[in-house]
């Protein structure tokens, strides 16, 4: 089983660069990233090269941060600045080698809201689809994001259907899973065919998988069984050194040599 390390939350205190190099010595297999465009991209791909490990993704940006807003792309009315931001996503992942960039829709509802969104990711998915990227929907718990437009994993998938574009795929959170409808097995196995990414973090407090967690333990034997052979994604928040989080990681890295 390989994972990917979110510098998001892991080595947040370190420039990204620096992050990359810390996940590869920690035993990481990729690496991913919230928001990296105040980073050089060509010192993050210089990092990238050096390590070996592949970026898999990244967001769009948030917005106005100090209003509240979580992304843009369900708004309507605010077409002009999340196209500019899809923009920025994809040529910032093209120059780092991303593979993907995760379009956050933002705090919203209703059926404008739905239609918003359904054209800017018909938009995204036209501007990657000649540059091989995928682009991401996530479901996000409405205990940590409130009012978010897309919180299950029935939609994202209706969604997917509905558009019919090859480029566009589901990142399935564990952690916002358990908090918003549980029975994460089932619905890994009802979303399979839109998989893009799959991320984790324990529940409630979304730390780091427990060393012999019996529900992590499960989940990934079953992602594993199931025919998932690309990284993880632990994004899970850190207390504390992230060197001092990874127990979990060593723990499965040493049952894969068994």
């Amino acid at each position: 089983m390989k994972f990917s390390a979110n510098l998001g939350f892991l080595w947040a205190d370190l420039p990204l660069a620096d992050a990359i190099h810390a996940a590869r010595d920690a035993g990481f297999d990729a690496v991913e990233c919230h928001w990296p465009y105040d980073s050089d991209p060509d010192a993050i791909k210089r990092a990238l090269n050096e390590t070996g490990l592949p970026m898999l993704g990244q967001n769009t940006r948030r917005g106005d941060v100090a209003k509240g807003e979580f992304g843009l792309s369900s708004l309507p009315g605010r077409e002009v600045e999340a196209r500019a931001m899809i923009d920025e996503a994809i040529d910032y992942a093209c120059a780092v080698n991303a593979r993907a960039v995760h379009v956050m829709a933002g705090i919203a509802s209703g059926t404008a809201a739905e239609a918003c969104f359904l054209e800017n990711l018909i938009y995204a998915c036209e501007k990657a689809e000649p540059h091989g990227l995928t682009i991401l929907i996530e479901p996000l718990n409405t205990k940590d994001v409130e009012g978010y437009f897309l919180t299950s994993t029935e939609h994202a998938s209706r969604i997917i259907e509905d558009l019919g574009h090859p480029q566009l795929k589901l990142m399935f959170d564990i952690y916002h899973e358990q908090i918003n409808q549980g029975d994460v097995l089932e619905k890994l196995q009802q979303a399979w065919p839109h998989l893009g990414h799959i991320q984790f973090a324990s529940a409630p407090d979304r730390g780091a998988p427990a060393v012999g967690d019996r529900f992590f333990e499960t989940v990934f034997a079953a992602i594993e069984t199931m025919g998932w052979c690309r990284p993880l994604g632990a994004e899970y928040k850190v207390a504390g050194k992230t060197e001092d989080s990874l127990q979990w990681l060593q723990d499965f890295k040493d049952r894969a040599k068994t």
